[in-house]
């Protein structure tokens, strides 16, 4: 497996950072996970890294080194995330959760299947065109088709949805979508997309490597926002074959041995919020998903 991957996250007008992104890979599979900690409530960045670190936990359990039922996987580490947040919460006795948003992609074989919830995005380009990407869970993404309402009285940052909200987060899963050689991937949180258009953010992509994408989509972002530009946080991967990977600057997994699990995702990084995930709920989550797994194959035989 042979990908180029380039990351950034600015803090933009905002007193704090409260958005989160990394990734993961083994021999055969990778992880490329977005959090976007929401505003209004407290503690968005804790929120936020616990959805990371919790998906990046289970993904390290479960790409051995393929994760057998990658829908099943997102579907279960999703919500795992989310009881991670309610449980932090209750115990410090909090009266409103840390909430957050996620987007988090596997790439293996050759083809990506995504999992999203609230409005933090992923963009799929081939060639110059955007082949395809996430629709909000926002009131204004929602209803822009309905031709009932009218959009500009709507405002773009009201969710109905995210992880850590009281109620069970609604969530979207995409996949797999075959991926051609230069296919790009981009996950981004609405410091990005809500700065530049679409057509900016394809254009940019389909024009320059990741590596130079990126950066520059950034700080283009922060100059159009301004001093009240939110955080801007993009994670953007190129898929390569072999004959092309060479001249490139990539990561390649094929020398990677069995059991070997690679990681940009930091732990305990926030005043020592989390020492250790519940492992009881990790395990919980696994046995979760290695039943739907049985179940699907019960199904499928």
């Amino acid at each position: 497996m042979k990908f180029s991957v380039f990351q950034i996250s600015r803090r933009g007008g905002r007193e704090k950072n409260e958005d989160r992104m990394g990734y993961c890979y083994t021999r055969e599979s990778g992880l490329f996970v977005l959090a976007d900690g929401m505003g209004g409530h407290p503690e968005g960045e804790v929120a936020a890294q616990l959805a990371l670190q919790t998906v990046s936990a289970l993904y390290q359990k479960e790409a051995r080194p393929l994760v057998q039922d990658v829908n099943e996987f997102l579907s279960m580490a999703l919500m795992a995330a989310h009881h991670q947040i309610i449980r932090y919460a209750s115990e410090k006795g909090m009266l409103d959760t840390p909430r957050t948003t996620l987007v988090a992609a596997v790439v293996q074989g050759t083809s990506a299947t995504w999992v999203h919830c609230g409005d933090s995005r992923l963009y799929v380009v081939r060639g110059n065109e955007l082949l395809t990407r996430t629709r909000d869970h926002s009131y204004l993404e929602q209803q822009s088709g309905a031709g009932v309402v009218r959009l500009d009285r709507i405002n773009r940052n009201i969710l109905f949805t995210c992880l850590g909200s009281p109620t069970k987060p609604v969530f979207d899963i995409t996949g797999p979508v075959t991926l051609q050689q230069g296919d790009k991937i981009l996950l981004c949180s609405d410091g990005l997309w809500g700065t530049l258009t679409d057509d900016e953010i394809v254009n940019d992509l389909s024009r320059k490597s990741v590596t130079e994408a990126v950066p520059d989509l950034v700080e283009a972002a922060l100059r159009k926002g301004g001093d009240h530009c939110d955080n801007v946080t993009v994670i953007a991967l190129e898929w390569e074959t072999p004959d092309s990977f060479e001249s490139t600057r990539g990561i390649s997994t094929d020398s990677i041995t069995d059991g070997v699990f690679a990681s940009t995702i930091q732990a305990g990084v926030l005043d020592g919020m989390v020492e250790d995930l519940d492992d009881e709920a990790i395990e919980r989550s696994i046995a979760e998903i290695n039943e739907a797994i049985r179940r699907s194959a019960a199904r499928k035989t």
